[in-house]
């Protein structure tokens, strides 16, 4: 089987995850920081589950909830809708195991912008929502930038989750480390070398990624944030 089929799927399904991951690990982070959630100890440590749990526990745990027995799998199946063992489950469990990372970074960016100049845009009538728009988001952009950066890297190397929820079907499931996987098993070490190739060029270039928007961070040169929005 030719390599670019599982590079291809990877991409595609490493996309999709981080699209995902970026848009509820920044709603969760603006949320958490700017409200008081009750139980949020509780949800927080549930959303960072994932990443203390071993990806097959997590995808067991995907399994039970969206198999055909399962409460919500049930339910889709009855609507005529399969997750299990398509590309929508491969999407699902990366998004899973990357959302902690995402919302880690999300939250610290967000709580490193000087609140002092959200308190000046208020006196001067300001929505909450332009607020975050146009002067929170845009302070917290290295941050945010930094962990879209990771949370790919993180749900293109997704093995354990994958397998469980998704399976290992080629040309339909199989993703990088998957056919890496059936590769080495099966002896065909010239593949395996070209995935590990792909892999290690693509994760090089997130961590560039990464390394710049850290860069880009306020306070990331010894400087504070205030000092910077003094001058």
């Amino acid at each position: 089987m030719s390599p670019l089929g599982p590079i291809l799927l990877s991409l595609y399904v490493a996309t999709l995850a981080t699209l995902v991951v970026s848009l509820a690990g920044l709603g969760l982070a603006r949320l958490f920081t700017r409200r008081r959630v009750t139980f949020a100890k509780f949800w927080e440590s549930l959303i960072l589950l994932p990443m203390v749990l071993p990806p097959t526990i997590t995808g067991y745990i995907l399994l039970s909830l969206l198999g055909a027995k399962g409460p919500i799998g049930s339910v889709l199946a009855g609507a005529g809708i399969r997750i299990v063992f398509s590309r929508a489950a491969a999407v699902i469990a990366a998004a899973t195991v990357s959302l902690p990372l995402m919302y880690q970074h999300c939250k610290i960016a967000l709580q490193g912008t000087d609140p002092r100049l959200a308190d000046a845009a208020r006196t001067l009538g300001m929505t909450e929502s332009r607020i975050f728009r146009k002067i929170t988001l845009p302070l917290a952009a290295p941050g945010v930038l930094g962990g879209i950066a990771l949370s790919f890297a993180r749900a293109l190397g997704e093995f354990g989750a994958t397998l469980m929820l998704a399976g290992n079907i080629p040309g339909r499931t199989q993703t990088i480390p998957l056919a890496l996987f059936s590769a080495v098993e099966s002896g065909r070490t010239a593949e395996a070398n070209i995935y590990l190739l792909v892999t290690v060029i693509i994760c090089f270039a997130v961590i560039a990624i990464s390394g710049l928007a850290q860069r880009g961070r306020p306070g990331s040169r010894g400087e504070s944030p205030t000092a910077r929005s003094g001058r």
